[in-house]
């Protein structure tokens, strides 16, 4: 009881968090997000809508580029992720996830690609053969 007593009068409390480096929000930060937010939302789509980028390889990127900063953005403004919280698990957490499903989506699309191109070789030549022989004998 006495050291309980003790740690009242020097104003030292057993809640006291000092060394939290936890997410501390204010609505500064709120409000640059929500601003980066909606220029970077805007920006692509002007660019969209005046087809300022004409091919759409191109477009793609740049648009695909204007997403992963917006998912940025939304990481360390919105939900307060940085190197330092929770020891920096967050980060790495967040990171292995972001490899796992790049590696997921790449192997998806490339099985896609090649079952598509091994599957169908033939449907090609199946529909130029109808056309050619009708051709033939209309001659």
């Amino acid at each position: 009881m006495a050291s309980d007593t003790h740690a009242h009068q020097d104003g030292h409390h057993h809640d006291d968090h000092h060394g939290d480096v936890g997410p501390h929000s204010s609505m500064r930060e709120y409000v640059i997000g929500f601003v980066l937010s909606v220029i970077l939302t805007a920006i692509p789509f002007w660019l969209v809508m005046t087809n300022v980028i004409e091919t759409r390889t191109t477009a793609v990127l740049v648009l695909g580029g204007f997403a992963v900063v917006q998912i940025l953005v939304h990481m360390v403004y919105f939900l307060h992720m940085n190197g330092k919280a929770e020891g920096g698990w967050t980060m790495l957490s967040t990171i292995f996830t972001v490899v796992f499903v790049a590696i997921a989506i790449a192997g998806t699309l490339w099985v896609m690609f090649h079952m598509n191109t091994n599957m169908m070789p033939a449907h090609g030549q199946h529909q130029q053969q109808p056309a050619a022989a009708h051709q033939h004998h209309t001659q």
